[in-house]
């Protein structure tokens, strides 16, 4: 989710510079970003604190802060807008996982949907404090924020528990195939799979289907249901 859009004020020289490639340009107060695809989402990756705004829901507009960490690339608003229109806008008494939290703008948009429950996991401590207390200031009592390595902690989690799991792993960790395997076990009968990444999915879980797709200039993303299954968290 990107945070702004357009080129940085008083950007830099950009390395790169062929429409659709991923480039970085280095702001005057010494941010770093990313720029990628023919959107031009800028996504910050380092230096100063960013922010992302919620969309839609009960928070519409709300704003979480993202931390200037290495690798922290929010969703493009483009790409979370989409998802959130293929999923029909209301999410009431959905299960939801946000493995990769990050920012936390996939869990937290689920959230501001009407879902009752919103298990984000993060393993960077810094960036679930942050999580935690964007969840007090929001009063957000369907959200549960714990610090963790998703992979591990999907590997071991309870069947069937969610109806929909959103995957969207670091950038470039080469994480989206794994964390697909491990989430597959984890969503009811007819829950539904997301996954965001740098490149499509290679393979499709075991009895899973694509249902929708797209790519946003650097960003693919797929959504999956089970195989001849309904939409009917």
């Amino acid at each position: 989710m990107s945070t702004r859009k357009g080129a940085a004020p008083g950007a830099a020289r950009p390395s790169g510079g062929r429409s659709g490639e991923v480039r970085t340009i280095v702001g005057r107060q010494g941010e770093v970003h990313l720029i990628g695809g023919r959107q031009g989402e800028v996504r910050l990756i380092g230096g100063r604190q960013g922010e992302v705004r919620l969309i839609g829901g009960l928070w519409k507009r709300s704003k979480l802060p993202v931390p200037a960490q290495p690798g922290l690339r929010p969703t493009p608003d483009r790409v979370r807008e989409t998802l959130f229109n293929w999923l029909g806008q209301e999410l009431t008494g959905w299960r939801v996982l946000d493995a990769f939290a990050g920012s936390g703008a996939l869990g937290f948009e689920a959230a501001s949907r009407g879902a009752a429950e919103v298990m984000l996991l993060e393993r960077d401590p810094a960036i679930a404090r942050g999580l935690q207390a964007s969840k007090e200031r929001l009063k957000g009592t369907m959200l549960t924020i714990l610090c963790t390595d998703a992979l591990a902690w999907m590997s071991r989690a309870a069947p069937g528990r969610f109806d929909l799991v959103l995957l969207d792993p670091p950038f470039g960790a080469g994480a989206c195939a794994r964390a697909a395997e491990l989430a597959a076990p984890l969503i009811s009968p007819t829950g539904l799979l997301y996954v965001e990444g740098p490149q499509p999915l290679a393979a499709v879980p075991a009895g899973f289907e694509p249902w929708r797709s797209l790519r946003a200039g650097a960003v693919h993303a797929m959504l999956m249901r089970r195989g001849g299954g309904e939409i009917a968290p």
